[in-house]
């Protein structure tokens, strides 16, 4: 076609026309709302992450994990440049459109631990679903221990570490 002949107003047969061919609407591209132009997954350490911090909101909560995990977190901690692991004591199993966590919980003395159980619960929940948009189905919580008044915290039991 020569620079001098006229355009041809209509759209090529098979699609819409676009804003700029003439057309009485502009169509938008990708055809649909955003939200089903992809898809977005959330790792299991981002569930977890959440749900330790929510956890750890709570009012009676010691601390989060085994002791061997503390143990081990505060050694890991001292190193420069790392950062305190959030997610310590919490196992998430992540799928599409739901989730289920596992915690591991110290708690402490003089707290009813089934109160605590149920703040956390609720806690973890709400900020999971929150957040991310999954269901959560379960939040399987395990007390393992109880922080006396008296005793050392397992973080600052080991002096040897400077």
């Amino acid at each position: 076609m020569s620079d001098t002949a006229p355009r041809n107003q209509s759209a090529p047969s098979g699609r819409k026309p676009l804003a700029d061919e003439g057309g009485s609407s502009p169509v938008k591209r990708g055809g649909g709302p955003a939200a089903s132009r992809g898809r977005t997954t959330i790792a299991d350490g981002v569930v977890e992450k959440i749900a330790g911090l929510a956890a750890r909101d709570v009012l009676g909560v010691h601390a989060m994990g085994s002791g061997m995990s503390r143990t081990f977190g505060a050694v890991r901690e001292r190193v420069p440049g790392s950062t305190k692991s959030v997610s310590r004591g919490v196992k998430a199993e992540v799928g599409e459109v739901q989730t289920a966590l596992d915690l591991e919980i110290v708690v402490d003395y003089g707290v009813s631990i089934t109160d605590v159980a149920v703040d956390v619960r609720e806690n973890v929940i709400a900020s999971v679903e929150r957040m991310t948009g999954l269901e959560v189905v379960e939040v399987n919580i395990a007390v393992i221990d109880v922080k006396l008044p008296d005793e050392e915290d397992d973080e600052e039991s080991d002096t040897r570490l400077q």
